[in-house]
């Protein structure tokens, strides 16, 4: 059997590394398709983007908005139906949440139920 020659050879591992790029674009695409629609395990960060401004602008950590979106709690008036126990509660509200949350109220003028 001949031996390749060095053109030839280079020629080969250029395919080679075509092919692969190829087959690792075709992956990414497939896992791009099937992430696009969340399943029920995961976040769907664009929802909550999309009805947390008054949170963001107050400067809540993301857990706490996420909380507070899930609980109905869209707006700082919100806050009026439901006790500061209540919140304490939630998953995702720490004490600096809670913090920054009673000082917006008593700006604003507003108190938790009682």
């Amino acid at each position: 059997m001949a031996k390749k020659s060095p053109a030839k050879i280079k020629k080969e591992a250029a395919q080679i590394k075509r092919d692969a790029a190829a087959r690792r674009e075709e992956k990414r695409l497939q896992k791009l398709n099937s992430q696009s629609t969340p399943t029920q395990d995961e976040v769907d960060l664009e929802y909550y983007a999309s009805v947390d401004q008054a949170w963001v602008e107050i400067g809540l950590a993301a857990p706490a908005r996420r909380a507070l979106i899930d609980d109905g709690l869209f707006k700082l008036s919100d806050l009026r139906k439901t006790s500061l126990a209540a919140i304490k509660e939630l998953h995702g509200m720490g004490p600096n949440a809670i913090r920054i949350l009673t000082t917006e109220m008593k700006k604003a003028d507003l108190s938790f139920r009682k």
